[in-house]
């Protein structure tokens, strides 16, 4: 449970600084740019990739087998384009679900609430993912037996 709430630990600090530079970039995306808010929230998302995976993978998960960097690449991107989707569905669900009950977009308060709220939710799908999928161990084998 130590080595599990460690690397928790530093998966957290990892995905802090990830949400940082997610959150920068969406807003730059929607509010500088103009960019459609599902557009800019992938966009963003892909852009906090690069420091997720190096932080991930050189840092948070550094004890971890290396089961060749091709397939390890490979396995985090599609966790990531299934954590990417799921959060792109979740802003665009809020959006509507707010424009539906007040009749109005969503303005920059409320569009960043429900931002913020599909990264938590990301957040631990994400860890269960890398933790048990991308940077898995490999099980050690079973002791063999003078029996046997």
């Amino acid at each position: 449970m130590r080595r599990l709430a460690g690397v928790g630990t530093r998966f957290l600090i990892v995905g802090g600084l990830s949400t940082l530079i997610e959150v920068g970039a969406f807003n730059l995306f929607v509010y500088a740019f103009g960019w459609n808010l599902v557009v800019a929230k992938i966009a963003a998302s892909l852009v906090a990739l690069i420091n997720a995976y190096i932080g991930n993978r050189e840092w948070a998960f550094k004890d971890r087998d290396r089961r060749g960097r091709v397939a390890e690449i490979l396995l985090f991107l599609a966790v990531n384009l299934i954590c990417t989707g799921l959060g792109a569905g979740i802003v665009w669900l809020g959006a509507e679900l707010v424009q539906g009950s007040t009749g109005r977009a969503p303005g920059p308060a409320l569009v960043n609430i429900v931002n913020l709220a599909s990264i938590a939710i990301i957040v631990v799908v994400r860890f269960f993912l890398y933790h048990y999928v991308v940077f898995r161990r490999t099980p050690k084998p079973a002791p063999v037996s003078p029996a046997d």
